[in-house]
């Protein structure tokens, strides 16, 4: 859960501090928000050291190996499949989403950190950049009127489009709108049902529960790997997917 406080080993909560209101916004920052820092930061410092890496040798060593296969998985399995030529435009965008995704839900499986992905807020925010990006895309290599005339399916008769055009113009939000929450619900899924299992001990009041709760948790727990992995994918693959329609419509 997000809080006002980061708990501490052997310290106890660290309570963050409090900044003014700007315009009716607090600037407070929330324990999500600090692990957000610090995932961006992971990221960038991640990438730079790789990309400085390439500037000495073309060929890839430890850490740059590593991270390889994830770079090369996102252009040749989402990008270049989902885009078509148009790959490289949107490969930046993608590899950051894809990576800023993956920490962030590692990051919430260590012990006294938080997962902001299982925040609506962060992934309601993520949506809302890949929106953006779609409509960026759609414009960009359809034009402006072309991009919004495409959305109308050729050959639709006319008394269809009263009834078309705002189906159309929901289909546009509909798409973040399921992004955020397919991202949110997986991530927050997996926390709730380890604390279901261990609340079990607490709520039976004995011991005996324990081995079999613990045991369900940490299964539970590794199975989280799993979805860490698959929910960043799932997410930059269908950012992608939905880019590429926009930029391709007359597919």
């Amino acid at each position: 859960m997000d809080g006002d406080g980061i708990e501490l080993p052997f310290i106890g909560t660290l309570h963050l501090p409090e900044l003014p209101t700007v315009f009716g916004i607090d600037l407070t920052p929330t324990k999500h928000i600090v692990f957000m820092w610090i995932v961006a930061l992971l990221v960038f410092i991640t990438f730079y050291f790789i990309a400085k890496g390439y500037k000495k040798s073309v060929i890839p060593k430890r850490l740059a190996n590593f991270f390889e296969v994830f770079i090369i998985f996102v252009r040749d399995e989402i990008a270049e499949p989902t885009l078509g030529k148009a790959y490289k435009t949107f490969l930046p965008f993608l590899l950051t989403m894809f990576f800023f995704i993956l920490f962030g839900n590692f990051m919430g499986l260590l012990p006294f950190s938080a997962t902001f992905t299982s925040n609506i807020a962060v992934t309601a925010t993520l949506a809302i950049i890949s929106f953006f990006m779609i409509q960026i895309g759609g414009i960009k290599h359809n034009g402006f009127f072309g991009y919004f005339k495409g959305l109308i399916p050729h050959g639709m008769p006319m008394w269809l489009l009263p009834l078309m055009i705002p189906v159309e113009i929901l289909g546009l939000f509909t798409k973040p709108f399921a992004l955020a929450i397919r991202l949110f619900a997986n991530m927050i899924a997996g926390h709730i049902v380890i604390l279901a299992l261990i609340g079990l001990i607490f709520f039976m009041a004995t011991p005996y529960v324990a081995p079999v709760s613990i045991a369900f948790a940490v299964f539970i727990y590794l199975l989280e790997i799993l979805v860490a992995l698959i929910q960043a994918y799932i997410f930059t693959m269908l950012s992608s997917l939905f880019i590429g329609m926009a930029v391709h419509q007359e597919h």
